[in-house]
């Protein structure tokens, strides 16, 4: 992509991930949701499948999911530039507010009104999160994998009933997914005789 190209397409980044940063509440899940409004259903920067890798990789990798979303999106569109707008763009805002906040923070925590407001927010954040849960589970289900099917299953037993830490269940799963990537590599360049 030529450089007089790029620069549309960085605008609009910065734009996206700036506007998405400052009116997203709640923590990372809730901003998937709106990360798949904008990049898949509105720009058509990337599809459903690519979604959902994203969301991977956003949420097996250290720091906040918004921010490593920025980076993946950012860097599959326009590079290493891609990557400085959208990453520009997912900090600012929590950062300004953050700063804000911090100066009257006593304030802040002791009003009535915030906490109430906070408090109503936390039933909304719920809604949210459990929409992605849906949309993903749903796309996950579309695939027809019968292996991808269960391990989503297995992940929720294991974490809800089974109390095991998140981590262990990214790391376990990750482990096999790669597995599976260089077994189905490896089937392919090494194809079993045709019995005549």
């Amino acid at each position: 992509m030529k450089t007089s190209e790029k620069i549309p397409v960085l605008l609009r980044l910065f734009l996206s991930t700036l506007y998405l940063s400052t009116f997203t509440f709640g923590g990372g899940y809730v901003i998937v949701t709106l990360l798949k409004n904008t990049f898949v259903d509105k720009y058509h920067w990337i599809d459903e499948e690519e979604m959902l890798d994203l969301v991977a990789i956003a949420q097996s990798s250290p720091g906040a999911i918004a921010v490593n979303g920025a980076i993946v999106v950012g860097f599959k569109l326009a590079g290493f530039p891609g990557v400085l707008a959208s990453v520009s763009g997912a900090i600012i805002p929590p950062m300004v507010i953050l700063s804000l906040v911090s100066l009257c923070y006593t304030a802040f925590c002791t009003n009535p009104l915030i906490a109430s407001m906070l408090n109503g927010m936390k039933a909304g954040v719920g809604a949210v999160i459990a929409s992605v849960v849906w949309d993903m589970g749903g796309n996950v289900l579309q695939t027809k994998d019968l292996t991808g099917i269960l391990i989503m299953f297995l992940s929720f037993f294991l974490s809800w009933f089974g109390g095991v830490n998140v981590i262990y269940i990214i790391l376990c799963t990750a482990a096999f997914g790669m597995l599976r990537a260089v077994c189905h590599k490896f089937r392919q360049k090494n194809p079993p005789p045709r019995s005549r």
